[in-house]
């Protein structure tokens, strides 16, 4: 019942100042204001390829306030789209999973997932602008037993798990899987990653930090990474390369989460993520210089 890996809602401090930087930096474009009375935020909504970024500041007592008192400013939640709404919402209903409706939004609070909160909107087309394709990924941190997370998010979701793609990183020290919805048409997922206490990377250090299992991080896809990647050093952007060196990097970076408002975002190259997503034979390779 999820179709795109549609948004992300950032809790923010300052949301013009935060629109600005992802303006400069990463080409979104200010699309509209609203106002979320569950979240008591102001939020102004940026366009980011074909996907939306909340940036959601508080206006009082409530759950965006709460998280930046306790983490600062960074990421809120995670945001997926569904054509079929009203029915995930009855279905989420009938299993007794605790959401709020808002208008032709479902808000799901970390205690009903595993740490993962997450806004479901009703599915739109939207044309691409500037230089993001758009967000296919959120990362779940687990401290749980990743094949638990995936069989529960299955039932929830009507996700079918034969389309799932493993994962294994010994850099980065998680195993899980990627609850891809639409593969190979489409990247759009949720990461499962889980941690362990014996090897002590970073994303077992902020599963230790949240206390568990806890939202990380996102991915977007860019056609145009040698022009972003220049963009963002321009900035004074602090990158980490996928193969180790930032100056001859064409495939994959993170963006350190000290210049996106508390965001730690992944970045790659147009159709590269599925070199790890279960179909490298789709990856275009690059020439060699």
């Amino acid at each position: 019942m999820l179709d795109r890996t549609d948004r992300m809602q950032l809790a923010v401090t300052d949301r013009k100042r935060a629109a600005q930087t992802f303006e400069s930096l990463l080409g979104a474009q200010f699309d509209r204001e609203s106002k979320s009375a569950w979240l008591n935020a102001e939020r102004t909504v940026m366009r980011i390829g074909e996907s939306e970024l909340e940036l959601c500041e508080a206006a009082g007592p409530g759950p965006v306030q709460d998280f930046i008192a306790r983490w600062g400013e960074g990421l809120f939640a995670a945001g997926y789209s569904s054509s079929r709404l009203d029915d995930l919402a009855a279905h989420l209903g009938s299993m007794g999973v605790p959401f709020t409706r808002e208008d032709d939004q479902l808000h799901l609070p970390g205690t009903s997932t595993f740490g993962f909160p997450m806004v479901i909107s009703r599915f739109r087309e939207r044309p691409r602008v500037g230089p993001v394709s758009y967000f296919y990924e959120a990362t779940n941190a687990l401290d749980t037993d990743w094949r638990i997370v995936a069989d529960r998010y299955s039932k929830m979701f009507g996700l079918d798990a034969s389309r799932f793609s493993p994962i294994e990183s010994k850099r980065f020290g998680y195993e899980g899987t990627l609850t891809l919805f639409d593969p190979p048409a489409r990247l759009d997922r949720i990461e499962l990653s889980q941690t362990f206490a014996d090897q002590p990377g970073t994303m077992r250090r902020f599963v230790e930090r949240r206390g568990g299992d806890a939202l990380n991080m996102c991915f977007i896809e860019t056609d145009e990474f040698d022009t972003l990647k220049q963009r963002l050093l321009d900035a004074g952007a602090t990158l980490t390369a996928r193969g180790g060196d930032i100056a001859t990097e064409r495939d994959g970076m993170w963006v350190h989460p000290k210049n996106l408002h508390g965001l730690l975002l992944g970045i790659s190259r147009g159709m590269f993520a599925w070199e790890w997503s279960g179909r490298p034979d789709l990856v275009v390779r690059l020439p060699q210089a």
